[in-house]
């Protein structure tokens, strides 16, 4: 795909008049502020479609609510104030719900319902077991859940009548046992079909099409080079399979297969990454969500007409998922923005009537405050173009330059996406720039740009990243020696990796949740990631192997002795993904250096806050850390 470079931000022209000293945001707001504000997710449309089924954070944690449609009235459904509760969805034919939730993020999720009564029961009580909510049978009279129970590798999938969920010991049948290391994609509404993935490497995979009645398992993926395959849904009539796929494409597309003929032809494509699509329960519209350009940009058609339905534009944000009615009459809108929380709506199509359902942004906040990022690009060192979202603080100008931090996101193969995270907008409101890179093997920008850094990491995706510096000095505002590095999970590995590899890059560091160890990390992966661990080695290495070489060099553990700059460390006590034995180790040897190393453990999160009191501690701690080592400042009490 072409790309062009966006011109960066004009600075303006310098005159004989004295600049001013700060120009201010008209406030500036504390970390607790920042956290009243409310977090939302899900929109299941309850049977009689007057509610929505929806989970917020607005108790500390997550807890599920339900609010009514005509007059937007709240109610909270669960009362959780140790694990966060999320519901999946209202039960077909009344207003009992499913939620699931794991022990203090550690990743074993237990699958229950809610009686209309508001008693609990779980449908899943065996202990550390992983489980999910598959989703309900067409005819509407059973649910499908998922279970690592009989192999704690493999996710089996499970059939329960709804009328046993009200008996003392309901019983699950069998729908698919998973003995191959295959994923479910998909389940047509006859349950004759099954669509299962094959994952080979991080960058190709087989689909195959398994016939529960015959018991025939065959290939329907054969293609020449890499690809890979999505099921997303079968047709009403069971004829034909819809699932994404980038078989000789740079980027997804949406493409159907006749079941009978094995004819294959493509249904969608754009010059972007198709993410999901999903058809309405009678077929009468299909969604189409794609990630464009760190957006989410969703279409409906018209299956009747193949026309585009046009949405109502929303000020000051843009759809980014949507939930049909049963009816077809209702849309739940979820609409974002970098500079504010999600709120959720709902649109009739019939009278075009749009209702706002949620006000999400703390009142104490002025939006004015705050700060839209925008997608730029700049040039690494090698001029691969990397696209990234830059977030100035209103009070950066030429006279008054701000320190700033180059923020890495999750993965590998994540992406930093135009979407609210409150930990930058505090950094920003408090006068720190932050650009969020999308280096190389970023996913969102074609198959070729995803896999660059296969077997590379902490070389050129890291140089991506120091290349960043040279997009904050073209802005004329961003103070060249106050520059630092951030991220979680990759993003954490990436911290450290500049830390140790390009010691004088960054000022400070603070690694959230993140890899220190490749060696460690690779051989402890949880179980239930098994049918995923070829394709990790395929993009990381295999630390059994040759590669292990590798793996210990680009592992900062083994390299603390460079660390030279001040370093933060968040872990959670829980975390299966990356064990706190890797950040107590990587500050025994930062510190054993004389570096400064701030360290805070979290006893009760896993790979990632759940509870807002640890954001408020630990986001609130980062920006101290920074105040001191980055800013030069002796922090002040808010």
């Amino acid at each position: 795909m072409k790309r062009i470079i966006i011109p960066l931000l004009t600075i303006g022209i310098f005159s004989c008049q004295p600049q001013p000293d700060k120009t201010l945001p008209s406030q500036q707001y504390s970390i607790e502020q920042f956290y009243q504000n409310v977090n939302i997710s899900g929109g299941s449309f309850s049977p009689d479609e007057t509610k929505l089924l929806v989970n917020s954070n607005e108790t500390g944690i997550y807890n599920v609510f339900e609010i009514d449609i005509a007059t937007g009235e709240k109610t909270q459904l669960t009362n959780s104030t140790k694990d966060s509760y999320f519901g999946q969805g209202y039960f077909p034919n009344d207003e009992r719900f499913i939620f699931s939730y794991d022990d203090g993020g550690n990743e074993n999720y237990q699958v229950n319902v809610m009686t209309t009564e508001g008693q609990t029961k779980s449908l899943t009580p065996e202990d550390s077991v992983r489980n999910g909510f598959y989703g309900w049978s067409r005819d509407e009279e059973s649910m499908y859940l998922m279970s690592n129970l009989r192999d704690e590798r493999y996710m089996d999938i499970y059939k329960m009548a709804i009328s046993a969920v009200d008996e003392e010991m309901p019983v699950k049948e069998t729908l698919y046992q998973n003995n191959d290391g295959l994923d479910v994609g998909a389940i047509s509404p006859n349950e004759q079909f099954l669509a299962l993935t094959e994952t080979l490497t991080s960058a190709d995979g087989k689909m195959y099409l398994y016939n529960q009645e015959t018991g025939e398992k065959l290939d329907i993926s054969e293609h020449e080079g890499d690809a890979t395959y999505s099921p997303q849904f079968f047709s009403l009539d069971n004829s034909y399979l819809y699932y994404t796929t980038d078989e000789n494409a740079d980027f997804t597309y949406l493409a159907r297969r006749n079941l009978e003929s094995g004819e294959v032809e493509t249904v969608f494509e754009t010059n972007w990454d198709v993410w999901y699509a999903y058809d309405s329960w009678n077929e009468k519209y299909r969604v189409i969500g794609i990630n464009q350009d760190a957006q989410t940009v969703v279409k409906i058609i018209a299956l009747a007409t193949g026309k585009e339905v046009m949405l109502p534009e929303i000020e000051g944000g843009s759809i980014a998922s949507v939930n049909i009615s049963k009816s077809e009459k209702l849309a739940r809108l979820t609409v974002s923005t970098s500079a504010s929380p999600s709120n959720i709506y709902v649109y009739n199509f019939e009278t075009g009537d749009l209702q706002k359902l949620t006000s999400t942004l703390n009142p104490e906040i002025k939006s004015e405050d705050l700060v839209e990022g925008k997608v730029v690009h700049y040039e690494s060192f090698d001029g691969l173009e990397i696209p990234a979202i830059y977030y100035q603080p209103h009070q950066a100008s030429v006279a008054n330059k701000v320190p700033a931090l180059v923020w890495v996101h999750g993965g590998p193969g994540g992406q930093s996406r135009l979407s609210y995270f409150a930990l930058i907008q505090y950094l920003v409101n408090h006068g720190y720039a932050v650009l969020a890179v999308n280096n190389r093997g970023s996913s969102g920008y074609g198959k070729e740009f995803n896999h660059l850094d296969d077997q590379n990491h902490g070389d050129k995706d890291l140089k991506d990243c120091v290349a960043a510096k040279d997009f904050f000095a073209s802005t004329g505002v961003v103070d060249m020696d106050q520059v630092g590095i951030i991220g979680g999970s990759y993003g954490g590995y990436m911290t450290m990796a500049a830390l140790a590899f390009e010691p004088e890059a960054f000022e400070v560091g603070v690694n959230i949740f993140g890899v220190t160890n490749w060696l460690r990390t690779l051989k402890s992966i949880p179980p239930y990631w098994e049918s995923y661990r070829k394709a990790l080695y395929d993009e990381l290495g295999d630390p059994t192997t040759a590669d292990s070489v590798r793996l210990y060099e680009i592992s900062p553990l083994f390299h603390t002795n460079n660390v030279t700059k001040p370093l933060m460390v968040l872990q959670g006590a829980n975390d299966v993904r990356v064990l706190q034995v890797e950040s107590d180790e990587i500050v025994e040897g930062v510190r054993s250096n004389g570096v400064p190393v701030e360290y805070v453990i979290f006893d009760d999160e896993g790979h990632g806050f759940r509870k807002k009191e640890n954001e408020i501690e630990g986001y609130g701690q980062i920006k101290t850390f920074l105040d001191e080592y980055l800013k030069g400042e002796k922090a002040v009490t808010e």
